[in-house]
């Protein structure tokens, strides 16, 4: 499978397509033209900004905010648009790696396709004959307003049940905390 490098992407965004609870969920990165799209699930996009956020938020702490690192989302950075179109997908992410490269000051994230046999992440040399790659080198403002816009497309999805956090279908849903007795929501 292909290697997908973008340094830097001109645009790189989670987003979906579909009705709530049944989204479908994609990682994508574009430059000059060019557009690459992955499929993943929500959890995974949830887990992705969160921990860009916990890696910046480190990397703030350990240089005593040298390095340029924003607290947050600089607004001029921040892309409400909708997917780049034609949707292809790629392949569908299996792991994503995540690592904060200090030569450039950049956040290097790679989201690899689902196989038996991944192959090392972050690594210098990617079989050709391995899983597919997605590998971007974004700066951490971008990364900031990733994260958030990741976050913001999560939420936007079911309201979440008030008593045990489920998602909420338009007919209710079996809650746990319920003894699993579906509740109208009339």
């Amino acid at each position: 499978m292909p290697v997908y490098y973008y340094d830097p992407p001109d645009r790189f965004v989670a987003g979906a397509v579909g009705q709530p609870g049944e989204r479908t969920f994609y990682l994508q990165a574009s430059s000059l033209g060019r557009v690459t799209s992955v499929v993943l699930e929500k959890f995974q996009v949830t887990l992705l900004a969160e921990r860009i956020d916990e890696l910046l938020d480190e990397v703030l702490r350990r240089t005593g905010g040298s390095t340029g690192v924003p607290a947050s989302a600089p607004a001029a950075l921040r892309d409400d648009g909708p997917l780049d179109l034609p949707l292809t997908e790629e392949f569908r992410v299996g792991a994503i790696a995540l690592a904060w490269d200090s030569d450039g000051d950049r956040v290097v994230i790679e989201a690899q396709e689902e196989s038996d046999e991944p192959v090392e992440p972050l690594a210098e040399d990617v079989p050709p004959d391995g899983p597919g790659v997605l590998r971007v080198r974004i700066s951490a403002g971008a990364a900031r307003a990733f994260a958030q816009r990741a976050l913001r497309l999560v939420a936007a999805g079911r309201p979440p049940c008030p008593l045990c956090g489920l998602p909420l279908d338009a007919g209710g849903h079996i809650c746990p905390r319920q003894n699993g007795h579906r509740v109208s929501h009339g």
